[in-house]
This record gives C-alpha cells, structure tokens and sequence, in this order.
C-alpha cells in the first residue's frame, strides 16, 4: 500500500493558497494514479527539436513515482503517437510531447481564472491523464463536469483511473474544435487553440466564461460570452504553454529537414542590434512574436564558452540564424520571403523603447466565428483562420 497522502499533503501546501477551496482537493487526490508511466527528456535527438525521451516506470521505482507525480511540475506521458504505457523496456521514442499531467498549480490557476462557482457546469477540453478532471469532479461532483479528448486511449485510461478513485465524471472521445457534447457554464481548456473554436462559444451559455491559451503563445485568455454568441475579455497578467489541439496521434511533422538546410546557409548577412536571445524562455517576447508572426519554430544553442546561436524558421519558407560568441550583437543570416530576425529586432526595440509589449492586458473580442480581437492603447491585431 502505498503511503501517497503525506505526498498530496505537501503538493497541495505548495501550489494553493490556504484559503483557497482547491488545497483541500489537491491534498486529497492519489495524482500517481493518473501517472504510473512517464517520459523524461533526455536529449536532444539531431540538435533541431527532434528531442528523445527515457521512460520512467512507476512500479519499478515507487519513491521515484512519489517524488515525480507529487512535484509542481508537468509530466509528459505520451511524445508522438507512443503512451509511455504502452512502451517497451528500453525504447526511447524521439518526437514531440503529445500529452501529459499538466503540473497541478497550473491547473488550478486555470481554474481560478473561471471562476467556478459550485453550482457551474464545466468541460474540460483536454482530458490528458484525467487528474484536472478529478480536481472538477471532487469540487463539484461527477455530474456538473465533462471532460473531452480528440485521443481514444487518453480517455478510457482516464476514465479507469477516475473510477478507481471514486471519481464518475463524463469523459467523451471527440476532436474538440467540432461539435461538443453538451451547453456549459465554464469552458477550461488545458489545450492551445488559434482561433478560438465557434464549437465553443456555442455551447457556451449566457454570461458562461471561457478559458483558454493562444496556440504559439502563453497568453491565457478569460473571456465571457455575449448576448451576439460573441465573448469579450482579456489577456490575463499570466502565462501558460499548452499543446496545441490535434486531430490526430500526433501532430505534423516540424521542420526539422528545412531547419538542416539553413543550417550554414549564408543568405543575407547582417548584424543583430541585441544579443541572442532564447526566444521560447522569452515569455512576454515569444507571445508577441507569436501574435504577429505566428507559426514560426525555434531552435537555441548555447555553447560551454557562452556561445549563443538561435534559429528561426517558417512554413513559408523565410528563416533566420543569429550567432554570437560573447553574448554581444550577433552575425545574422536571413533569407526567405520575409527577415525573420528584423521582425525581432523590432519587437525587442519596442519593448525597451515602452518598458513593456502591449499584448499582455490587452482587451479581447472573441466575434462568434471564433476571430480573436486584441486590443490595448493604439495597438491592435486579430487573429483568425
């Protein structure tokens, strides 16, 4: 038997507020349940994003299980299509994570950013090991939550564990920016979209909140819904990174053959006015980045003398590569339809010429199509299909 409370005790002590009517359900959920298996990244594959993970056996190792599933931290359970609980002994997937238990103050930040009330009914979008369910559940009661999933062996295996705790929620197979299974008070993804789904405003009801990220960023939106079917609300002063949603086991392939290509490429040459940065660490400047040039992929590299080179490269086929040996103003190669790394350097001008990017508190007007309308000061952008 193991001796798990102890465990969710502390978890709970770290990530709530004592007052805050999520520590007592933290504290008494077995989050190991929801995690027997896990990945662990272990290195970084080729050098361009096709990163390779170690799997980790609960069972095997039960202090492990403990120290990992009650740490404030998210564990990936699935890189591509391969659950970790379906991997052999050995086998070291490369890929990009798919799914995992999104780490529990996350959660409940999310939560809170709802507004739930006891009497609301809640989907969850993004069932993933099911322990974010399990908290909806335990707060308020099986019957007031659905959680979806476009994956059929995340919900059945989350569907078993909650039933193993107790727990009956209403746990649905669907692609969750079609048709949704019911109307809803509060809609809480844990999943990336870009535009916002019109599946979801729809079911939401009058004066329902929404809740969710922009894919390629990690703004969180709140948004609550209008007498038009419409939403309006705000980049909240927080940040989060999820998946993006998926109609598939996994996700399309990424650009890794290209990133190669330019790898040496020479392109246009010039100098960078800032040093290199990471841009994915990046919070406020990513997001931003991501709203107006979304759909770009990074890649970063730091050397043991300091040295520091990033890629930046786009479907569209424009790409950028900035190296510095002494952490000073780069060599930067671009080429491509659009310089990449000058949409960069114009951002982190801005940032430093105001003390601030103007997409954090933004004003938000979700139209019923789903576009997302942003707005603060002059500053403005949509984001749509």
């Amino acid at each position: 038997m193991i001796d798990w409370q102890p465990h969710a005790a502390r978890l709970a002590s770290e990530t709530t507020h004592p007052v805050s009517r999520w520590r007592p359900i933290v504290a008494s959920l077995p989050r190991h349940v929801f995690v027997p298996r896990w990945w662990t990244w272990s290195a970084p594959g080729d050098g361009f994003g096709s990163e390779v993970w170690d799997l980790n056996d609960g069972r095997a190792d039960e202090q492990g299980w403990l120290k990992a599933a009650y740490a404030d931290r998210s564990l990936v359970t699935q890189v591509g299509p391969l659950h970790a609980d379906h991997a052999e002994p050995g086998q070291r997937p490369s890929g990009m994570p798919t799914s995992s238990a999104t780490l529990p103050r996350l959660v409940a930040q999310m939560f809170r950013h709802a507004h739930i009330d006891d009497g609301a009914e809640v989907l969850d979008v993004g069932t993933g090991s099911g322990y974010g369910c399990a908290m909806l559940a335990c707060r308020l009661g099986d019957i007031r939550v659905t959680s979806v999933d476009v994956d059929p062996y995340l919900t059945t295996a989350a569907a078993e564990r909650l039933d193993e705790i107790g727990l009956h929620p209403k746990v649905v197979t669907c692609d969750a920016t079609g048709p949704l299974p019911g109307t809803y008070d509060r809609i809480v993804a844990t999943v990336s979209v870009r535009p916002i789904p019109a599946s979801w405003l729809a079911a939401l009801r009058p004066g329902g909140r929404l809740v969710t990220t922009i894919s390629d960023t990690a703004l969180i939106i709140t948004a609550d819904r209008t007498d038009d079917g419409g939403a309006d609300g705000k980049v909240e002063w927080d940040r989060a990174g999820f998946m993006h949603t998926r109609t598939g086991a996994d996700y399309p392939p990424r650009l890794v053959p290209e990133l190669a290509n330019v790898h040496e490429a020479e392109g246009d040459v010039s100098h960078g006015r800032y040093p290199v940065v990471n841009v994915v660490e990046a919070w406020e400047l990513w997001s931003m980045l991501g709203v107006v040039a979304p759909g770009i992929q990074h890649h970063y590299q730091q050397d043991s003398d300091g040295g520091r080179t990033a890629w930046m490269i786009h479907p569209d086929g424009s790409w950028a590569r900035a190296s510095s040996p002494d952490g000073e103003s780069p060599t930067v190669h671009q080429g491509g339809p659009r310089r990449l790394w000058d949409v960069l350097d114009d951002l982190r001008h801005t940032w430093l010429r105001d003390g601030s990017l103007p997409v954090y508190g933004a004003r938000v007007r979700i139209t019923p199509d789903g576009a997302i309308h942003l707005r603060r000061g002059r500053w403005q952008a949509t984001l749509s299909a």
